[in-house]
């Protein structure tokens, strides 16, 4: 069965555990998480009782991954990616944030200003005609 076929929905985050339903795997898929290309151990996929095609994914989220800044994590099979998850984490970030919204209010204000000065200028336009 190829990996196109599979589809993993993430369900939470509890207790450092990131959880997932894969389904449309008849038999065990391999299945690997990755964190900045490096593979992450304790990945487990065991089936859901009664559901022939459904397993339950359970991914133990390393203390390395807990790092400043924004960490990706991929689950493949296959080499196809099924899901990945962002944790976001640090001071960095929040700067960085405050800098990005500063930004933003910087190019809002000069929005406005150039809206207004077209609506000022289309006034006056239509009142000369």
């Amino acid at each position: 069965m190829t990996a196109k076929r599979l589809t993993l929905t993430h369900t939470r985050i509890a207790n450092g555990i990131w959880e997932g339903v894969l389904t449309g795997a008849g038999s065990l898929p391999q299945i690997e998480a990755f964190h900045q290309g490096r593979p992450l151990a304790g990945l487990t996929v065991t089936p859901v009782p009664g559901q022939a095609v459904t397993w339950a994914v359970h991914l133990p989220i390393p203390a390395t991954v807990l790092s400043e800044g924004v960490q990706t994590v991929l689950l493949q099979a296959g080499g196809e990616v099924l899901a990945q998850f962002t944790l976001v984490a640090g001071q960095p970030l929040e700067e960085d944030l405050r800098a990005e919204i500063g930004l933003l209010r910087a190019e809002l204000d000069l929005l406005k200003k150039a809206f207004r000065r077209h609506v000022v200028e289309t006034a006056e336009q239509g009142q000369i005609s």
